[in-house]
This record gives C-alpha cells, structure tokens and sequence, in this order.
C-alpha cells in the first residue's frame, strides 16, 4: 500500500497508523532516499525494489524515479488531501521550525538548514510545499484512470479517522 500526499498532508504518520493496523513493515521513502547533505543516494532504486518486493508494506509514493517501481507492486493508493492554508502549510511550518530549534537528525545524519535560507534557497521545504501544493490535484486521477489504480482520497483528518476504523478496519478484520 502506498501513501501519496504533498508535505505536511500526513503521509508519515498515517503511513504508521496503517502499517500498525495491517500488521506490515513501513518504509519511510525519504529514509531510502537522502544521503548526507542531503544527497540523493546512488543505492535509492535498489532498496525501494528491495522493500515492494515483499508480501505486504507501506510506503510513501514519492521520487519522480521510484513511482513506477511502487506503482507495479501496490493493491491501493492513499491520497491525502487535506486544506493546504489551514492545514498542510501550518504543519510544514511548525515541523521545520521544531527541527531546527531542536536540531533534530534526520536521515543519514541531515539536519533542517537555517530558518532565513527559506528567503534563498529554492528548495526549502516551506517554499517547496507553496509551489508544489497543487502537484497531485490532476494526476493522482488521471494516472488512476489510465493504470486502473484504487485511490482512496481523505480530504480531512475526519475522513482519515472514519476510513481507518470503518473500511481498512474491516478489510484488516474480514476472513
């Protein structure tokens, strides 16, 4: 199963949630992905390969390069689509802020950069999650559409919370 969503959506934590619930191992894509500064590491596409390849995972859809590869082995495809001004952007904000205050590690040992490079540099997470906040709007259904992928789109917290104990509850539970 995977989890699609653009920062601060949720995809981490509800990936956990349905990892617990279904009783599958969940691999965080960004874990396989950052190197240290922040460098794509050369291994990403073979350790993505390694974890779709078992019986049952969770996993987030993300990587341009690693999508096909998740796509070929997933039953389902979470979409989280929360409001992006009430909910996505304050998380993306109040999480990079608490990384960087805390100076929390991250993967391979990376840490968030100075708050002030959200002014200059281009891929600062919070100036990413405001130019890519309309990224899935139009190609989670298409490719949906065209690959006869199952999407199931939470629009809410409310919704996440009724579809994890109402359908993947009883699909966890049914003989």
């Amino acid at each position: 199963m995977a989890v699609v969503g653009v920062s601060g959506s949720g995809k981490t934590t509800l990936s956990d949630r349905i990892a617990e619930g279904i009783d599958a191992p969940r691999t965080e894509t960004d874990s396989l992905y950052h190197g240290p500064e922040w460098t794509a590491r050369p291994e990403f596409l073979d350790d993505v390969r390694a974890a779709v390849a078992r019986d049952s995972w969770v996993m987030e859809f993300q990587y341009r390069a690693a999508r096909p590869i998740i796509a070929a082995r997933m039953d389902l495809l979470v979409w989280l689509d929360p409001p992006f001004w009430t909910t996505t952007l304050p998380r993306v904000v109040r999480r990079t802020v608490h990384r960087r205050l805390t100076r929390q590690r991250m993967w391979s040992d990376n840490q968030e950069g100075p708050l002030w490079t959200f002014f200059t540099d281009p891929n600062h997470i919070v100036r990413w999650s405001l130019q890519t906040r309309h990224k899935y709007r139009d190609t989670i259904e298409e490719l949906a559409e065209a690959k006869g992928w199952t999407v199931v789109r939470l629009r809410s917290q409310r919704e996440v919370e009724r579809w994890l104990s109402g359908p993947l509850a009883a699909a966890v539970s049914a003989p």
